[in-house]
């Protein structure tokens, strides 16, 4: 069965080519909504003038796609509020030297 769960556990292996580390971990993925084979994906950047957002919307799209009941991807980026170390996971930050 699809899940929010599932659907995480695969943005996990998409990573930040410029950080390399997991979109997930580094706390660019907002929100995931799931309905009906339907994923919904909110997230955002490091940056507004980040470069990667097209590459890394492709990968989404071909990770979540592969899920079995994914009928669709939709992925919307916003700056609201706009990212920052905070948002990490607390192993991200001990990763990346922000603890």
């Amino acid at each position: 069965m699809l899940t929010e769960d599932i659907v995480r556990e695969s943005l996990k292996e998409i990573y930040d080519p410029e950080i390399n580390y997991n979109i997930v971990d580094l706390g660019l993925v907002y929100n995931i909504n799931v309905d009906d084979g339907l994923v919904n994906v909110r997230m955002t950047l490091t940056t507004p003038a980040c470069p990667i957002g097209p590459m890394v919307e492709d990968q989404i799209r071909e990770n979540v796609m592969m899920i079995p009941g994914t009928k669709d991807v939709q992925i919307q980026f916003t700056f609201n509020p706009l990212w920052n170390p905070t948002m990490m996971s607390d192993e991200a930050k001990a990763d990346l030297g922000f603890d």
